[in-house]
């Protein structure tokens, strides 16, 4: 079990690491993309004990909603983070999903 957890949590680290900058994607889009559609928490829990976050864009990885879901900081490091990217937010400090939401067709033509 230890080890297929390892291997799950590498496969969302790799993933993560594709999202473009200027997108990002849902956990639960993530969590499909690495091979199981309800593992959407822990996507989360991968990303919270993520080893390199310098090298791994997990600011890119927020609730379905656009909604900022922080994991290694508070919400205004991952908000400044993303605006420097030139991601758009709304009035609630959500992501403007249907324009920076990541297209899984770029994930699949990697594959």
């Amino acid at each position: 079990m230890e080890r297929q957890m390892r291997n799950f949590n590498q496969r969302v680290y790799e993933i993560v690491r594709m999202i473009p900058r200027g997108y990002v994607a849902s956990y639960g889009q993530i969590a499909r993309l690495a091979g199981d559609p309800q593992a959407s928490r822990i996507v989360g829990y991968a990303l919270h004990g993520l080893p390199d976050p310098e090298f791994t864009p997990w600011q890119r990885v927020v609730r379905k909603d656009g909604s900022l879901a922080p994991f290694l900081s508070d919400r205004t490091l991952q908000y400044k983070l993303l605006k420097a990217e030139g991601v758009a937010f709304d009035k609630n400090r959500r992501v403007k999903m249907e324009k920076h939401r990541w297209d899984e067709e770029e994930f699949y033509s990697e594959l």
